[in-house]
């Protein structure tokens, strides 16, 4: 059985994660992140004239799905697809600069090159309400039948 404590362990150990939001006429669009954690937030860096900025400061929610490498060295041999963590949240769009006093400050550093540091947009992430998982906590042979691989846990 899954619990609140492993999936923000998984979280917490990633670094890439899909996000959706939509855009100004209401569309729905997709991308993918590299994100830091800082207890229960995400943190992601955009550019300041990017869609994403545009879109997610426009509209504050927005879903994240994290996937999550299973299988080891059977993942090589077979077809294991990646276990995964879905949430929704509110999105807050911090302005340029913001990273150099954040508490992220030295977890995104490392994931930003030097000279965007002081240019990017950081979007936080606050996940709400409950996790979709499948494939956490479960053995690989359970992925295959989704009643035992689906869990839902409140976020807090």
């Amino acid at each position: 059985m899954t619990n609140n404590q492993e999936i923000w362990r998984a979280v917490s150990k990633g670094s890439f994660a899909i996000i959706s939001y939509v855009n100004r006429q209401g569309e729905p669009r997709s991308t993918g992140v590299v994100y830091a954690t800082n207890g229960t937030h995400l943190y992601t860096a955009v550019a300041p004239d990017s869609w994403k900025a545009d879109f997610i400061a426009a509209h504050d929610r927005v879903a994240v799905t994290i996937p999550v490498r299973r299988g080891g060295l059977l993942s090589l041999l077979l077809p294991i697809p990646p276990a995964t963590i879905s949430f929704h949240g509110r999105a807050i769009v911090h302005p340029a600069g913001w990273l150099q006093q954040s508490p992220v400050r030295e977890a995104l550093r490392r994931l930003l090159p030097p000279e965007r540091q002081t240019s990017a947009l950081i979007i936080e992430v606050v996940p709400q309400d409950a996790f979709l998982t499948y494939g956490i906590g479960v053995p690989l042979t359970a992925m295959r039948h989704p009643a035992l691989a689906r869990a839902r846990l409140p976020v807090a």
